[in-house]
């Protein structure tokens, strides 16, 4: 049984060492202007410090440059490409065959990855792309387990395949979208989405004889949200994926907080543990527990098991989680005082849940007390204000640095 790579979306150096804490076997990120996430806080300083520290540890970064890039950007493509040889990325993440014609060029140590924005549905579509270059094919998420099986029995063994198992779902083809570029002059494909498929919108119909009355469509309480999907979640399908031979496991947000990071990777990494370890005694409850205490979306399948599904669509438009929020991260841990960085208003008699490295169930506990961190004062509870505020508690159990605590609400 081939135990595959667990991969995470990295936003910025400090997400990437919380990807890391939590299990995750790789990072994606992209550079500081040529990605499909131009609006995370990866700068180039930032992703250099990500590629040293990972290989400090054994781990890999997988840098994206997977815009459809438009001819006067291919003077920075270049000299990214150049920084990503230099800095030894583990590989390079394009769609645009122009892309790839100057990666080959700049960064010819750098493995080539396909993205998903290419589309690659087929065997053919992988072979193609491993004639010309490519070390990896990340297959698009509208496959289904029939389909990437064909592709990895008709795919040379050399050939790596990547797929998504949990995250956002496009309502693009693969990502591929124009909707956010026709209403918001934001182009999806140059990394600037502004997400339109998650608003709410009303239809009008025309009359046919009164040209410009305009009548509204009427919808149920559930009937506005039409373009929205639910997020992704395979925890359930974990085996079937490792016996078909998947080379990398791939969890999407590069967006997303630290603690959903956490939560998340926390939770793909004991089920692949777990069942590489115990196959006949997998148990996909107690992880699916886990997601969906961080869930901000129903949560689907999409293709996998049956491309005749129909539920993945979101209509209630709903992003945040009702019962648990980011409460901290640890700072620094002694048995009298924690420091915790407070990511939402915290009280005393507030239950937490430390997320546990390695650990399925988290340790809860109630705050005790409270204590101011610049006057050492005691207090009943404290709101987030300034960037980087902390407070000082008792945590019952040892921690470390970075550690992730959950609020129950």
């Amino acid at each position: 049984m081939k135990k595959p790579e667990l991969l995470a979306p990295a936003g910025s150096f400090e997400k990437a060492k919380i990807a890391f804490l939590y299990g995750a076997d790789a990072v994606y990120a992209g550079t500081s202007s040529l990605s499909l996430r131009s609006r995370a806080e990866m700068k180039d300083d930032d992703l250099a410090n990500t590629i040293r520290y990972a290989h400090s540890i054994g781990k890999k970064v997988y840098v994206a440059i997977n815009i459809y890039a438009w001819d006067t950007m291919y003077d920075e493509i270049r000299k990214q490409a150049k920084m990503l040889n230099e800095l030894k990325a583990d590989g390079i993440i394009v769609a645009d065959g122009g892309v790839i014609d100057v990666i080959k060029e700049e960064a010819p140590d750098i493995d080539i990855h396909i993205s998903t924005q290419a589309n690659v549905v087929s065997a053919h579509t992988a072979n193609f792309w491993h004639k010309n270059g490519a070390k990896r094919v990340i297959l698009a998420r509208e496959l289904e387990k029939s389909q990437i099986k064909t592709i990895i029995d008709n795919t040379p063994m050399r050939l790596e395949t990547e797929i998504f198992v949990h995250g956002a779902i496009c309502f693009g083809y693969s990502g591929r979208c124009f909707l956010s570029d026709f209403l918001a002059s934001r182009s999806a494909n140059l990394g600037d989405c502004a997400q339109s498929c998650r608003w709410a919108y009303n239809v009008y119909a025309e009359e046919t004889n009164n040209p410009g009355n305009l009548m509204p469509v009427e919808y149920d309480e559930k009937g506005t949200y039409i373009f929205s999907s639910k997020d992704l979640c395979l925890i359930k399908e974990i085996p079937e994926i490792i016996d078909m031979g998947v080379d990398s496991l791939k969890i999407e947000g590069r967006l997303k907080t630290e603690y959903y990071l956490a939560s998340v990777i926390n939770a793909y990494r004991n089920a692949i543990d777990d069942y590489i370890r115990n196959p006949q005694g997998y148990d996909y409850t107690k992880y699916l527990k886990e997601l969906e205490k961080t869930k901000t979306r129903g949560l689907t399948t999409f293709y996998f098991n049956d491309r005749g599904n129909k539920d993945f669509q979101e209509y209630e438009g709903k992003q945040y989680n009702p019962d648990y929020e980011f409460g901290g991260r640890v700072i620094s841990y002694s048995e009298d005082k924690s420091v915790v960085e407070i990511k939402n208003r915290l009280k005393v008699g507030d239950t937490l849940e430390i997320l546990v490295p390695g650990q399925i169930e988290p340790y809860i506990f109630l705050i005790d007390a409270l204590w101011d961190s610049e006057t050492g004062e005691k207090i009943d509870f404290i709101n987030p204000g300034k960037i980087g505020q902390t407070v000082d508690l008792h945590i019952p159990i040892k921690v470390e640095k970075d550690w992730i605590l959950r609020r129950k609400k």
